[in-house]
């Protein structure tokens, strides 16, 4: 007769989601300089601290709350400018063309460089957490679209493979607090998300990967429960003791040595 181990713990996730989020993990490091990430990717917080500063003009704060998000992804050589999403009139998606890096630190874009056109929605202002969400995940696309290689699941998946890739960039906490009240603009075919959307993941999905990334850093489960949304915690703390005993854990740690 087989016996049920009814002390082997339980996944906090289905298998498949869990596995396809370690692959991410992996190809984040593989393409997009495992260095960067173990030496100088933080866990960015919704605070004044991580985003200081304020500007009077709806388009100022924006482009505010953009190089700040540009400087903590280690993109800010990338050269871009926002548009108004309504007053977009982009007929296909814009790709990035750079000399060097794709990521640097404390990197500046050039003068006189074609500008990558960044979408934003001018009444995110009012909610900053989703405005930072809404950049980090529009960056996080067009990195996944520069690696050799398509993500895990193909490229017609980028879009969700971005938002896993947004917290591998230090974005996790705000991308799973606003898994559900993020709104992300689009005009026909000139961007990758839709105009109002909940997320293309979970809000579990995005607080698994935030996991991953914590025990991948060695972040305190401390540093980031009083940011989290309450509801969420509870899942964090299992999803932190899940990623710790995975053994697709071990086969990441080689890509930060």
């Amino acid at each position: 007769m087989r016996l049920l181990n009814i002390f082997k713990p339980q996944p906090v996730l289905d298998e498949e989601t869990t596995t396809w989020l370690f692959d991410l993990c992996a190809w984040a490091l593989r393409h997009f300089d495992a260095q960067i990430f173990r030496d100088h990717t933080v866990l960015v917080l919704p605070n004044d601290r991580f985003f200081p500063g304020r500007v009077d003009s709806v388009e100022g704060m924006a482009e505010l709350v953009c190089n700040q998000v540009k400087k903590y992804a280690a993109i800010g050589h990338w050269p871009t400018r926002l548009v108004d999403n309504r007053q977009c009139q982009l007929d296909e998606i814009p790709t990035m063309e750079l000399a060097g890096p794709i990521r640097m630190i404390d990197g500046v874009a050039p003068d006189g460089a074609q500008r990558l056109p960044i979408l934003y929605d001018p009444a995110m202002v009012n909610n900053p957490e989703a405005m930072v969400a809404g950049f980090a995940h529009a960056f996080a696309y067009y990195l996944a679209g520069m690696a050799p290689e398509p993500p895990p699941g193909g490229d017609e998946n980028r879009p969700h493979a971005a938002e896993v890739l947004a917290t591998f960039l230090g974005f996790g906490v705000v991308m799973a607090n606003s898994a559900f009240n993020v709104r992300v603009p689009r005009c026909g075919s000139c961007a990758p998300q839709p105009v109002d959307r909940q997320s293309f993941l979970s809000q579990y999905d995005m607080t698994y990967a935030l996991a991953i990334f914590c025990v991948l850093k060695g972040i305190d489960k401390k540093a980031v429960l009083p940011n989290l949304k309450g509801s969420l915690r509870g899942f964090f703390k299992k999803s932190l003791k899940d990623v710790s005993r995975r053994e697709e854990l071990i086969r990441l740690r080689p890509h930060l040595q």
